[in-house]
């Protein structure tokens, strides 16, 4: 068994944030599967006290926590502190942030084996300055050349790595945990107190988003499209729309800005609810008895917050960015599981919302195929092993094959 690192995620459990959740379930799975497991955290996002979480050791260890230094101070030192104190097999780096520091264990250790996986493009991301995004870009091709096994999230990415960094890096998703099918506020969840109470929400009766508040996640978009099919209703649809309104899960990430420019947008609307972040049960309710899941982002990589929608049965209306549009596609077997709108066209979107708001037998039918979609496609303990195959070439196979014979087996894979 390995000692691992998991490094560049801010930590967990923390409350929003794919890459958090991505590490949150693989690593538990790895300390099931008898590794032990070290994940690197950062105060602001994870109390100091917090040692283990379901069997995962946490170090905590302080960054410069601004915009641009908060990920990659942390990076470095914790790759110090894995190396040299944990005294780790296998470090796994997350994001091409921190993958800018895939050479790092290669000087400070002839051993190490380093693996990085690339969650998203994140140089198209519009927080960031032309400066930042010529650095992310710098990052993938680091985290692709030095690292000893690269992994995609994401097809589209994984042929941006093959086609800008020379890299024929390997391919797994991010995945999903099922739960079970219960659409409907019940039991102890009914009491005054729910999620659903708090915010004046009816069951079936509401369009949900789960998202940091970044502008590349288009929630302007959303906000601004859902205004117009609200606005525009005549007299007896305005009635039975009424109660119809759009939740917004989710906090900033250095984009305070941006978070007031939507309150500006969403002045004096009570049908548009701002609901922060949302946890546990809390959240469990809100995507049950959701109608409609939107996710409107200019870009992505593979989004878990789309894959827990498609979990609970839940329709999903998309922008049409190549990384949604492999979600939705489906197979031959399962055809469409989803619906998409041009990318930033607020009217097209107002279309398509007008289209699926009226028709909830057909987002009820494809709801249910894309819950058996993700089912069997998205399975974080087939995601896991996949994984674990993946330290056990690099660490048990490469070092003990004879230099002779490292070139012919470069054209075979595992």
């Amino acid at each position: 068994m390995f000692k691992i690192a998991f490094i560049g995620q801010k930590g967990i459990p923390v409350s929003q944030g794919g890459v958090e959740r991505h590490v949150e379930e693989l690593s538990i799975r790895m300390v099931k599967k008898g590794h032990e497991v070290f994940v690197y955290t950062r105060p602001q996002w994870v109390p100091k006290e917090y040692k283990k979480y379901e069997g995962v050791n946490l170090i905590s260890l302080p960054s410069l926590n601004t915009k641009h230094l908060d990920a990659g101070t942390h990076t470095f030192i914790s790759i110090f502190s894995a190396i040299f104190k944990q005294k780790v097999d296998i470090i796994h780096l997350q994001g091409i942030g921190p993958g800018w520091f895939a050479w790092l264990p290669k000087i400070l250790s002839r051993k190490i084996k380093v693996v990085s996986t690339i969650h998203s493009a994140d140089w198209e991301h519009g927080k960031w300055n032309i400066f930042a995004q010529m650095m992310l870009k710098f990052g993938a091709k680091l985290s692709c050349k030095f690292s000893d096994e690269a992994i995609a999230v994401g097809r589209n990415l994984q042929k941006h790595c093959l086609m800008n960094c020379k890299k024929d890096v390997i391919y797994i998703p991010n995945g999903v945990a099922i739960p079970e099918k219960n659409n409907s506020v019940s039991g102890a969840q009914d009491s005054k107190e729910n999620i659903l109470n708090n915010f004046n929400l009816q069951a079936n009766k509401y369009l949900l988003t789960v998202s940091r508040l970044v502008k590349h996640k288009g929630i302007h978009y959303l906000i601004n499209a859902f205004k117009n099919f609200k606005d525009n209703l005549n007299k007896t649809d305005q009635k039975k729309f009424a109660d119809f309104k759009l939740v917004v899960v989710g906090s900033t990430a250095f984009t305070e800005n941006y978070q007031k420019y939507l309150l500006k947008l969403t002045k004096n609307r009570t049908d548009i609810i701002f609901a922060g972040i949302q946890t546990g049960n809390n959240l469990d309710l809100l995507f049950r008895n959701s109608y409609l899941y939107v996710q409107p982002s200019e870009s992505e990589g593979l989004s878990i917050a789309l894959l827990e929608a498609m979990s609970y049965g839940k329709s999903i209306l998309v922008s049409d960015i190549e990384e949604n549009l492999e979600l939705i596609t489906g197979n031959s077997q399962t055809g469409t599981i989803g619906f998409d709108f041009e990318n930033k066209n607020i009217a097209d979107l107002t279309r398509k919302l007008n289209l699926l708001i009226r028709d909830q037998d057909i987002v009820c039918q494809v709801g249910n195929k894309a819950r058996n979609h993700v089912k069997l496609y998205y399975n974080w303990e087939e995601i896991t092993d996949r994984t674990e195959r993946i330290y056990k070439n690099i660490v048990l196979v490469k070092d003990k094959i004879p230099s002779r014979f490292k070139l012919a087996l470069a054209r075979y894979s595992f």
